[in-house]
């Protein structure tokens, strides 16, 4: 068996967990989706810082050139950034997936105020912790964005590629398609986030996959210390999806408890 595949099998149980969180129960109506959409388009935004660190590092950015040392690597997150960075949307407009999300989060009704005023903090010189403090955004998803730029202060690519493979594919689209069906049948209001789903699912399918993998394979190599590595920090990850999940369901569990508080 290879080694990709035994760390596939060591995270099957948290993968599990995930892929059967309480939070989709959760979504039934547009509110909870808009709760969501507020909360995980941080996710969508420091997933890109991920992207850019392995294209700083498995591509070559400086002057002068010089070949990248895994062509078929360089190609992979050249690819990757390509797509995320400047897609194309439903209306055949150049967009970055980011940008795509929040325009599916003003189609919805949800509220972009947080996500804007963080990134306005940043842009103006302000530290991240104090970006994440000062912007409103729930602790749960304030924790999640420190664990995505941990990774990245490591500065160890087999490490980063870990995080990036298998802490950022389990959103699972097909479900939250349904869900999107479901909840919108009429008013089309989800339209944009549902053609970003199936953005994600074109764009995954069957070569992002394994190529993220050999990229796990080619960083990781014959050691058994980057092996144990990234094994704990895929460990990690999908634990911090999780109890980012955690904190969107309980979000979305208080304000209903909210609004019947309101009516009685």
């Amino acid at each position: 068996m290879k080694r990709v595949e035994e760390l596939q099998n060591d995270l099957a149980a948290l993968t599990k967990a995930l892929q059967e969180h309480k939070l989709y129960e959760h979504l039934n109506d547009l509110d909870d989706i808009k709760v969501f959409m507020e909360n995980h388009v941080f996710a969508v935004w420091d997933f890109m810082s991920l992207l850019k660190y392995l294209q700083q590092r498995l591509t070559h950015v400086e002057i002068p050139w010089f070949p990248p040392k895994n062509p078929k690597l360089s190609r992979f997150i050249n690819e990757i950034v390509y797509g995320e960075e400047s897609d194309i949307n439903e209306l055949g407009e150049v967009k970055s997936h980011f940008q795509m999300y929040l325009d599916a989060m003003q189609q919805l009704g949800a509220s972009t105020l947080k996500i804007d005023h963080f990134i306005d903090l940043l842009q103006s010189g302000y530290t991240m912790e104090y970006a994440l403090g000062h912007c409103g955004v729930n602790k749960g998803v304030a924790d999640f964005v420190r664990f995505t730029f941990s990774i990245i202060h490591t500065k160890k690519p087999h490490i980063v590629a870990s995080a990036f493979t298998f802490g950022r594919e389990d959103l699972i689209p097909e479900l939250f398609i349904e869900i999107l069906r479901k909840t919108d049948s009429k008013q089309h209001s989800l339209r944009k986030f549902e053609y970003y789903l199936q953005r994600h699912i074109e764009l995954d399918g069957d070569e992002h996959g394994p190529l993220s993998l050999l990229m796990i394979e080619e960083l990781c190599g014959d050691d058994d210390q980057k092996w144990i590595e990234a094994t704990a920090v895929a460990k990690q990850a999908i634990q911090q999806r999780i109890r980012l999940w955690d904190a969107v369901s309980l979000e979305i569990t208080l304000k209903k408890k909210d609004l019947c508080r309101v009516y009685l």
